[in-house]
């Protein structure tokens, strides 16, 4: 899906107050996070033999359904064809991630709805069945490209500067979205190309087939001003794995560092800060690196975007961030049920105002991985193409 017309961004203008979150221990992004011990907990399910999980899910169905055989069987048939559409997803190159964690998962939510009276209970479970092709195969892989102008203050080309945002590749194998990925890049022809961090999935940093694809995947991407890359999580772009990936590849890591754009005979200072998620730390080194620099237009590329009220006092004028992958999956009116944000769901995903700068928060191109299941609703994966205009 793809909006042909650029929209003027209009931020949501939010209070967000600067907090000092030293006394914290655990950060969004880090090992030992509540929701990686969580997710990490569920791996132990990938391990349980199948023929023991087959047993495990008629148990769950008997007893959901009051111990009658007849409609246990019955409602073990749903958990079976949840199983099977996970287990088809690699072989279509979706999504390559452990299956029995989400089915474990998806037969808890079914055994909740099987409680309700019969002609309720079925549909909801073909419901389920419906909702699982869309969140799984469907929406994962169903890439939209967002188009925004925005006015930038002290740029004024005659020409719109083309700039396309990726975030949060998480790559797994190179796989249907990232040939749309590229796909998106042939057709649009962006002047400039920022990447905000995430290469690999969680589950595959050590796999040398997905780091393979991810180089394939980088060292296809171009632009005629450049193509630049920020680190995401320390948990994700590992020390002694992101420059094996980025080496001989056509596009430049920015290590807290600071590189003019220009345009028309107009300039931008692209700002690229690496991610350590403990804002108290990246703040003070993000004013260093912008220290006696000539003041142009400054659009900062980081990973989280709970830098923001730092960046704003630091006199950054648009933010580019990711990380929460919009939560991957939002309910009407509520959004996000979980944001992987310090400032928790006041940070989600589209455009803010945070004082006078802007924050977008993409939601990425990947999933989360270890036990995490690779779904997305109401929250498709997502490239931006900027106009960045006067």
């Amino acid at each position: 899906m793809t909006e042909n017309t650029p929209t003027t961004v209009k931020p949501k203008q939010i209070h967000l107050p600067k907090v000092d979150f030293s006394d914290r221990t655990i950060f969004p992004g880090s090992v030992g996070n509540n929701f990686d011990k969580v997710i990490r907990g569920f791996e132990l399910v990938q391990r349980i033999p199948a023929p023991l999980f087959l047993v495990l899910l008629f148990g769950i169905a008997y007893f959901a359904s009051r111990f009658d055989l007849k409609w246990a069987v019955l409602l073990w048939i749903f958990f079976l064809s949840d199983w099977l559409l996970l287990l088809y997803l690699p072989i279509s190159h979706r999504t390559f991630g452990p299956v029995q964690p989400p089915v474990l998962m998806l037969a808890i939510c079914r055994s909740i709805f099987w409680l309700l009276p019969f002609p309720l209970a079925f549909t909801a479970e073909i419901t389920g069945i419906i909702l699982v092709v869309y969140g799984f195969w469907f929406e994962p892989v169903h890439l939209t490209t967002t188009r925004l102008t925005y006015h930038l203050c002290g740029f004024s080309p005659e020409r719109p500067l083309r700039v396309m945002h990726i975030s949060d590749l998480h790559v797994e194998r190179f796989s249907l979205r990232e040939k749309r990925v590229l796909d998106s890049i042939k057709r649009e022809k962006p002047d400039l190309i920022l990447i905000t961090g995430d290469i690999l999935n969680l589950s595959y940093l050590e796999d040398q087939r997905a780091q393979y694809d991810a180089r394939t995947f980088l060292q296809s991407i171009s632009a005629p001003k450049g193509v630049y890359f920020v680190t995401g999580s320390p948990a994700v772009d590992l020390p002694e794995i992101v420059p094996t990936i980025l080496q001989g590849l056509p596009l430049r890591w920015l290590q807290d560092e600071i590189v003019t754009i220009q345009h028309e005979n107009q300039e931008i200072d692209l700002v690229g800060l690496s991610c350590s998620h403990k804002p108290f730390i990246d703040g003070p080194r993000l004013t260093k690196i912008l220290s006696n620099q000539t003041r142009r237009p400054r659009i900062l590329l980081y990973h989280s975007p709970d830098l923001a009220p730092e960046a704003d006092e630091a006199g950054i004028d648009l933010q580019l961030s990711g990380h929460t992958h919009g939560g991957q999956v939002r309910f009407p009116f509520i959004g996000a049920i979980f944001s992987g944000s310090l400032y928790g769901r006041k940070l989600q995903t589209g455009a803010y105002q945070i004082g006078k700068m802007t924050l977008y928060i993409s939601r990425g191109l990947g999933l989360e991985g270890s036990a995490a299941p690779r779904v997305r609703f109401l929250c498709p994966p997502e490239v931006i193409l900027w106009e960045l205009t006067k």
